[in-house]
């Protein structure tokens, strides 16, 4: 059997996560059983998530336990199956962790799905047509419900919910504006993902300046707000949100290493009658089906061009996932496996 190289959490960050709480070990993987599956991993997908769950407190779910594979989105290649639901060659996506194999057990081939990379990547099953896209998909159709026509602001719109979600209202007749952080990320927004305006958060020093700049952009104020960030990018959004608008809530990134981000006017969910909404889209399993076929789509007319960043091998898994958290990718992070 081949051998796995896997990454573990062996530590707990306080505040900002580093090196020192990962470690790369090596083991044969196991001869299968009767119905479990071997699957060769392509790809691993990083993403801010996975930062909560190193932590050892109460969220929505159980912490990642330590000297254990880190969890993770991974696509890959069925190498060996002793389950008739799965054979050799098909090529699948699920929770196979950091790691280069992953033996999936007969009690868990339900979270095995088989995909086709004939008119989509493999590797956007892991991104625009995989958990951030329907991530995007449930917020903008579930909890925002615009109308053609409504503003929608997104929060770090050049990543790969972000992008998902432009697209995703572009197709529904929305004006889109995005924030995001540098120039060139605020350009491919426009140029690539065909959004409306971006905002580039880095040329502001503060939640009025960032106001000011996307009240010029939306004059008629906004309906919508899709939040991944929190911080000062949600004290610019607030006061401009119109009336009986929606906030979907997917993640609040610049508190994850434990610095606070007090909301600067919270007296405005009442006085604009705001709905605020925060999701996991795993406990969403209904709207998979819908979202991923819209996804898809989109994905293979060219209409959502998500860009990846990708870096290579699992020993290089940590510093990307670094990376990650600092804002130094450019779209959906990806660990190349083979």
């Amino acid at each position: 059997m081949p051998l796995n190289r896997q990454i573990h959490l062996v530590s707990r960050p306080a505040g900002q996560p580093g090196l020192e709480n990962f470690n790369l070990v090596s083991s044969p993987t196991p001869a299968l059983a009767e119905g479990e599956v071997l699957v060769r991993h392509h790809y691993l997908s990083l993403d801010p998530y996975m930062r909560g769950r190193m932590n050892d407190g109460k969220s929505y779910a159980q912490p990642q336990a330590l000297h254990q594979t880190m969890i993770g989105g991974t696509v890959g290649e069925v190498m060996e199956s002793r389950n008739s639901g799965f054979a050799a060659g098909d090529k699948v996506v699920g929770m196979g962790g950091w790691q280069e194999y992953g033996l999936v057990s007969v009690a868990m081939t339900g979270m095995l799905r088989k995909v086709d990379d004939s008119r989509v990547p493999l590797s956007a099953y892991l991104g625009a047509v995989g958990m951030p896209g329907v991530t995007a998909y449930y917020g903008l159709v579930h909890i925002i419900a615009p109308k053609s026509g409504d503003t929608l602001v997104v929060s770090a719109a050049s990543g790969a919910v972000g992008s998902a979600f432009g697209a995703l209202a572009k197709a529904r007749g929305c004006r889109v504006v995005g924030v995001a952080g540098g120039a060139d990320k605020c350009a491919y927004v426009v140029d690539a993902l065909g959004f409306d305006a971006c905002i580039d958060y880095k040329q502001h020093a503060d939640a009025a300046s960032l106001s000011a700049a996307l009240h010029a952009v939306c004059p008629q104020g906004i309906e919508g707000y899709f939040e991944n960030v929190g911080g000062m990018v949600m004290n610019a959004v607030l006061p401009l949100m119109n009336a009986f608008g929606r906030v979907a809530v997917c993640g609040m990134i610049a508190g994850y290493n434990g610095v606070p981000i007090p909301m600067a006017a919270p007296q405005l969910i009442l006085m604009q009658r705001l709905r605020f909404q925060g999701f996991i889209v795993s406990e969403h399993p209904q709207v998979w089906p819908a979202a991923l076929a819209e996804l898809g789509g989109l994905v293979a007319s060219g209409a959502l061009r998500a860009r990846e960043t990708i870096a290579q091998g699992i020993e290089s898994a940590p510093q990307a996932f670094l990376g990650l958290l600092s804002g130094r990718n450019f779209g959906k992070q990806l660990v190349k496996l083979i």
